[in-house]
């Protein structure tokens, strides 16, 4: 680990905390530095850590804070706002990683992204589908270990798709299953432009059982909202057919808790996840032992393009902050200017 520094004699400017990044996230924050040229100084570490007690350690002294896939306790929280006046997260759906409501009582602004990785999280839906259905990685393994068996695939030419949510994951969802020749179906909460179903050649479906019931593959692309928490429920997992593929990029809170573990033990559906309840996921978790299934480590929204336009709003945030801005606020905090 290394630790990256920008304007270290402008002791008079507020400062910024990296406490935790990812190694292919370096250069693009870098990039993005000169955004706070004159605004704020930067202390950037170079390594990834969960440990808690660490990471409000490195956070001494900072006035903002850039947060890459670290779930923020209550705790931390409380003792990072003696100082931390924002908190810019590097993702969209924020509230399963921090408390929205203590950190509106404890003024401390939160910052998301936005439509920064709607790409990169439909072509990793698309990978969790072609994965259970032509099996590239088992296949990989088996012909390295030996063995020339082979497996047989499904196609997903001429299978419907259902989209829980058609906004800019969703929709670029559907921009891909078209290509593939799928028949795409969409349940959406209704606030965008009705318009979209249209553009992205997708039918509307009126309920999720439908939706669920209608469907070969079942893709969520909600974010997590006090509306949108547990929305998935129990009835709508039972209504999928054997057989049916269900993939989850999204957030896991959107499931009702327990539904889903509880639907795929029965075995008779196979599962993409990328999202989990706890993350990193425990070591005692039943779904790693259901052959049904394909984990992988909440990684769908890590690549190049996302990676640029996600350091970029984070930094952007923060100047934003910091010059009396709003961009990308969640909560409102308490004004930089006007101290706490």
């Amino acid at each position: 680990m290394t630790l990256i520094e920008t304007q270290q004699d402008r002791t008079d400017l507020p400062l910024v905390a990296i406490p935790s990044v990812f190694d292919d996230m370096i250069e693009p924050l870098r990039e993005a530095f000169p955004l706070l040229d004159g605004i704020a100084r930067v202390r950037m570490h170079t390594d990834h850590t969960f440990d808690t007690h660490e990471f409000v350690e490195r956070c001494a002294g900072a006035q903002a804070v850039i947060v890459i896939n670290v779930h923020i306790s209550d705790a931390m929280l409380t003792e990072l706002a003696g100082h931390v006046r924002v908190l810019a997260f590097g993702g969209t759906g924020v509230a399963s990683y921090v408390n929205l409501d203590l950190a509106a009582k404890l003024g401390v602004r939160i910052c998301n992204v936005r439509h920064y990785g709607d790409a990169a999280v439909a072509e990793f839906a698309f990978a969790l589908m072609l994965e259970i259905t032509r099996r590239v990685g088992a296949l990989d393994r088996q012909l390295r270990d030996g063995s020339w068996d082979g497996a047989p695939g499904l196609d997903l030419n001429g299978r419907t798709l259902a989209i829980v949510g058609l906004g800019g994951i969703g929709g670029t969802v559907a921009r891909i299953a078209n290509g593939f020749g799928m028949h795409v179906t969409a349940w959406d909460s209704g606030r965008g432009d009705p318009a979209r179903f249209v553009t992205h050649n997708v039918a509307p479906v009126p309920t999720l059982t439908e939706l669920f019931a209608g469907a070969d593959v079942v893709s969520v692309h909600m974010p997590l909202t006090d509306e949108t928490h547990g929305m998935i429920t129990s009835e709508h997992l039972d209504a999928m057919r054997p057989g049916t593929i269900f993939i989850n990029t999204a957030r896991a809170e959107v499931i009702a808790s327990g539904a889903l573990e509880k639907r795929l033990a029965r075995g008779d559906i196979p599962a993409g996840l990328d999202v989990f309840d706890t993350e990193p996921l425990p070591a005692d978790s039943p779904l790693r032992s259901m052959p049904n299934l394909v984990l992988t480590p909440h990684v769908a929204w890590r690549s190049d393009g996302a990676n640029r336009n996600l350091t970029r709003q984070c930094v952007e945030s923060i100047a934003s902050y910091f010059t009396g801005g709003d961009y990308n606020a969640v909560t409102p905090g308490v004004a930089w200017n006007t101290g706490k």
